[in-house]
């Protein structure tokens, strides 16, 4: 009934996209739902086979795919966001993928029984993260900035590496053993490799001047970036098999480190291009597998190659490799043990196996069962494990998800200063020195500067912040930040005062069609909160218990007081918007802003 290709395409997409709306809702890794689901439908219920409803057209898209996504990553390396990790960064992407290439390719020959020259190809190609899982991984767990970095560095600049490094094992068993491969054919291998990075800058700085000096427009600048990525990938991958990769990841660190205006607007758009191919990139790839491969899967050299690569090479590559950095032990382990494989390390495989296969090495077949064990071992490994690794090794944002707030005023100020009582993280940011200055002044965490400068990306960590309250003197200016935020943070999480309608009339249709949730209520712009700060009122914190219930403070609040937040018993601050719809249930605090004389009163009362 359903036997169609349209079909297919249909229930792919739609599995990926369930799986990461699924993987949200149930804190698991995104990873792992999908790698179920494709296996789900694909060799256990047998509903779809992609690679067979799909025909010729299965590898190109999935080589098109796995292109974009690595653009995708490789367009977020700015190198000012390593300036104190540099050093680090470097030895793991050099010497530590070549330690990780000569352990992985050992272990693959003694413990997997593999011969030296297939071994030393696929451990050139399991070297590989890719931002396909890591990126997932560490938008999941929160790390702090550090050890954040350098996975995600590693991950986008070896994946290209590990691939050459194949190849380059390839071209040596060629040369060895075909007498019509000379040495010529190892130095066309370089020249493709030298091609495929000098085309990739060459494209991304040709996109770069043309976005600069305007010769194409903004609607057309996102389809046109996307077109040429597929361009340079396409000619590269045609000279010679898998440099496209290299060729996509020179062109996006060097848009990347052009820090042109626009390339914001261009990185949302490719991130969630990016996130649509994963889910249906990884659901096509596990759908495609045979039961055959799982049986294969059992076998105890196998399962013994797995374990060696999850506890022995990659932690001692990294080990070996930050010897004389700066990195504390606790960030060494941490990298050491996250390195989960992914879409990368699944397609190219195929391709190895397939030509490694027809040169004569018949234990070659064996690699398709050897990668799966692999990724899908490493997927479920570190996707479970990277938060609980990092919160023991103090690695991770473990406070409650805090609050941004732009705008330095009385009223910011005794709003932060409640919040950071209360162990929410807190911190106001503006552009005036010398607002920033007045509560530096009382101990408050401040950060001066323009918040949507791009220098603030780099020099303030957002991680641990999940809202932004706007609440600058400019209306507008409030509007503008939650509209340039809303693909970052959400709309559901950026916020900003009511509008001065009295002011200025011109903004009341603007809030309907830009900007955040309006908080606490329409009549009570900045200017009126501050006027009530200034007249002595205080931020008042109650406490819900089962003996002083909801209702209760409901019947103790009156007409004046403003409800401005609600931090949960869980420590999740949610500030109190026009649409928010809440319900107060003991061990909550909310927080109201109120006359001082009541609260003066209400300790008068406690205390007789």
């Amino acid at each position: 009934m359903f036997d169609s290709l349209l079909f297919t395409i249909m229930l792919v997409v739609f599995l990926g996209v369930l799986s990461q709306w699924l993987s949200w809702r149930i804190k698991l890794p995104a990873i792992v739902v999908m790698s179920v689901a494709g296996i789900i439908v694909g060799p256990v219920l047998g509903i779809i086979d992609p690679s067979q409803e799909f025909g010729d057209l299965y590898g190109p898209i999935i080589s098109m795919a796995v292109a974009i996504i690595l653009f995708e990553g490789s367009l977020q390396l700015d190198f000012r966001e390593i300036r104190d990790l540099g050093k680090p960064v470097t030895r793991i992407v050099t010497v530590g993928a070549f330690i990780a290439w000569i352990l992985g390719s050992l272990a693959a020959h003694y413990v997997a029984g593999l011969s030296l020259p297939v071994a030393f190809v696929i451990g050139g190609l399991f070297i590989v993260t890719g931002p396909t899982v890591i990126l997932p991984l560490l938008r999941q767990a929160k790390l702090k900035p550090r050890p954040s970095k350098i996975l995600k560095w590693e991950g986008i600049i070896v994946d290209p590496i590990g691939v050459l490094l194949a190849l380059f094992a390839f071209q040596i068993i060629l040369f060895f053993m075909d007498e019509t491969v000379s040495l010529g054919s190892l130095l066309i291998f370089f020249a493709a490799a030298g091609f495929a990075t000098l085309l990739g800058w060459g494209c991304g700085r040709g996109m770069g001047w043309m976005f600069e000096k305007g010769y194409i427009p903004e609607y057309l600048k996102s389809p046109v970036l996307f077109s040429v990525v597929l361009l340079c990938f396409t000619l590269a991958d045609e000279v010679m098999h898998e440099t496209g990769l290299l060729s996509v990841t020179a062109m996006g660190i060097t848009m990347a480190n052009m820090h042109i205006a626009s390339i914001g607007n261009m990185r949302h758009f490719k991130e969630n291009i990016s996130v649509l191919l994963i889910s249906t990139i990884f659901i096509m790839l596990t759908a495609s597998l045979h039961i055959e491969t799982f049986y294969e899967i059992l076998n105890p050299a196998i399962i013994g190659y797995v374990l060696l690569m999850l506890f022995v090479v990659r932690p001692l590559s990294i080990w070996l490799s930050t010897i004389g950095t700066d990195l504390s032990l606790q960030e060494k382990a941490l990298v050491g043990w996250i390195a989960p494989r992914g879409i990368v390390a699944l397609t190219v495989s195929g391709y190895f196996a397939s030509v490694l296969t027809d040169t004569g090495f018949e234990d070659a077949q064996l690699l398709t069962a050897l990668t799966f064990a692999l990724v899908f071992a490493t997927v479920c490994a570190h996707g479970f494990s990277i938060g609980w690794a990092a919160r023991r090794l103090k690695l991770a944002n473990d406070q409650g998800p805090g609050v941004i707030v732009v705008g330095g005023n009385s009223f910011t100020n005794a709003l932060v200063a409640t919040l950071t009582e209360m162990k929410v993280p807190a911190v106001l940011v503006d552009s005036s020195w010398r607002k920033v200055a007045a509560a530096r002044q009382s101990g408050l965490p401040t950060f001066h500067g323009e918040v949507l400068s791009e220098q603030t990306e780099y020099q303030l960590d957002m991680t641990p912040y999940e809202s932004i309250i706007m609440a600058s003197e400019s209306d507008a200016y409030n509007s503008l930040v939650c509209s340039s935020f809303t693909p970052t943070f959400g709309i559901k999480h950026l916020y900003q005062t009511a509008p001065d309608i009295a002011r200025d009339a011109d903004l009341e249709g603007l809030t309907h069609s830009v900007g955040g949730r309006i908080l606490f209520n329409n009549e009570t712009p900045l200017q009126a909160l501050i006027q009530r700060v200034d007249a002595g009122q205080v931020f008042r914190k109650t406490l819900l218990t089962k003996q002083f219930s909801a209702k209760e403070f409901m019947n103790e609040i009156n007409e004046e007081d403003i409800l401005v937040g609600l931090l949960k018993a869980s420590g999740r601050f949610d500030p109190i918007a026009t649409d928010s719809e809440f319900s107060l249930e003991p061990g909550d605090t909310v927080i109201r802003l109120s006359s001082a004389l009541k609260e003066k009163e209400k300790i008068k009362q406690s205390k007789e």
